[in-house]
């Protein structure tokens, strides 16, 4: 066990053996989640700062966009193009998240979209409760090993799969900088009134904990609470609450009617924040080719209305 914490990959019973454990709670599995949040309760000796406060949140905001835009929207769905160099950088970025590497989270993803809401999908509500489709299902020990059949196109970069076998490395380098940031502001800009604990405290668990969760709800709520555009073969919802806190995550369902588009927000008035952000970064030749939301299927959108006035 203490093998993997180091390499994830490390199955010596099979990664096979694994995946056809009956589905449950494993302790070993929740320990990553229990520190998480045991650690957010360090705040009563970490104190508050609003610059503290500032940095939790920009750092929820741009880690989500992490997530959003390269984990799910690249990794898992190709809807845009960028350098080799680029997806590394995309890669590293994202597993600031702390939800493991690139290449488990696409290969989970990618497995969600074929079964949708059915028996196969690993967090569907419809099939096993809200409370483990939104956190249970990642502390099942079944759901550990990266299924690298899936994401072929990603494991032929000997990178990623570095990154992804040692999921570790990177939140560690990430906890390293946050107090070395704090101690270094403590010392020249005393005014600002942190330091290196308190921000390791805000940045590393606090912000983390609502990222997860923030991310998590997406595969709970956004399968349960909202309104349903399409009539996809699921239960995925549109809701802009879950729009905002996730950066554009939140229209689900259309996202359901069709996954290759880097825009999630279809309509001009459904706020799509990691959209936006893209769009900016294709304008600097950082990444290329966002491919759109196809006309066939505004069309449909169109004569819905049609219908609907009729």
């Amino acid at each position: 066990m203490l093998k993997q914490w180091v390499d994830s990959d490390y199955h010596p019973e099979g990664e096979e053996v694994v995946r056809a454990r009956p589905d449950k709670v494993d302790i070993k599995r929740t320990v990553p989640f229990i520190i998480l949040h045991v650690g957010c309760l360090l705040v009563i000796w970490a104190g508050f700062s609003w610059f503290a406060v500032f940095a939790a949140v920009a750092l929820y905001v741009i880690r989500m966009f992490a997530i959003t835009a390269f984990y799910h929207r690249y990794f898992s769905h190709r809807t845009f193009r960028t350098s080799r160099a680029g997806q590394f950088l995309f890669a590293v970025w994202g597993n600031t998240a702390m939800q493991r590497g690139a290449l488990w989270w696409a290969s989970v993803h990618r497995h969600h979209h074929q079964h949708s809401d059915e028996v196969p999908d690993v967090h569907s509500p419809k099939q096993f409760g809200f409370w483990w489709s939104h956190i249970g299902w990642i502390t099942s020990q079944r759901n550990f090993p990266t299924d690298y059949s899936r994401i072929k196109d990603l494991a032929a970069f000997p990178e990623l799969k570095f990154l992804n076998r040692h999921d570790q490395v990177v939140p560690i380098v990430y906890g390293i900088v946050l107090w070395a940031v704090g101690a270094a502001l403590e010392r020249w800009a005393p005014g600002l009134g942190t330091n290196g604990f308190q921000l390791f405290v805000w940045g590393f668990f606090i912000s983390t904990v609502f990222l997860l969760h923030g991310t998590f709800c997406i595969n709970s709520m956004a399968h349960v609470l909202g309104s349903r555009r399409f009539k996809t073969d699921d239960d995925s919802r549109n809701n802009f609450w879950l729009a905002l806190i996730t950066l554009g995550e939140g229209w689900h369902n259309n996202h359901h009617r069709y996954a290759f588009s880097a825009r999630q927000g279809f309509m001009w008035w459904e706020i799509d924040m990691s959209y936006y952000a893209l769009k900016v970064m294709s304008w600097t030749g950082l990444i290329w080719d966002l491919r759109p939301v196809p006309k066939a299927v505004y069309a449909e959108i169109g004569a819905a209305r049609e219908e609907t006035k009729a």
